[in-house]
């Protein structure tokens, strides 16, 4: 039987540039699109040290599903700033007419 601590998954972690930093902190604060600032916030909240899962429930303007925050840190660890841009999900361009 697996200890408890056996079965969980290891805290996602992202290091950052000061460039890189830099770079998400000015978009967090000025990009015109909430998505894009909201986004930055996360992979920022993640990079100090906090939990994706916690950041998804509690650390964002209004809770969000936890898996999204996962796959805001893939685009950004496969694509930079240019992955949280390109990934737009949800709104009115997904439903048809």
């Amino acid at each position: 039987m697996l200890a408890r601590s056996d079965k969980m998954a290891a805290q996602r972690t992202l290091k950052l540039t000061r460039r890189q930093r830099h770079e998400l902190e000015d978009q967090r604060d000025h990009h015109p699109d909430a998505y894009v600032r909201e986004r930055c916030s996360a992979v920022l909240k993640v990079a100090d040290g906090q939990a994706a899962h916690a950041v998804a429930q509690h650390g964002l303007l209004k809770p969000r599903d936890p898996d999204a925050v996962y796959a805001w840190l893939d685009f950004y660890e496969a694509e930079g700033l240019a992955g949280l841009l390109a990934h737009r999900q949800g709104g009115n361009h997904r439903r048809s007419l």
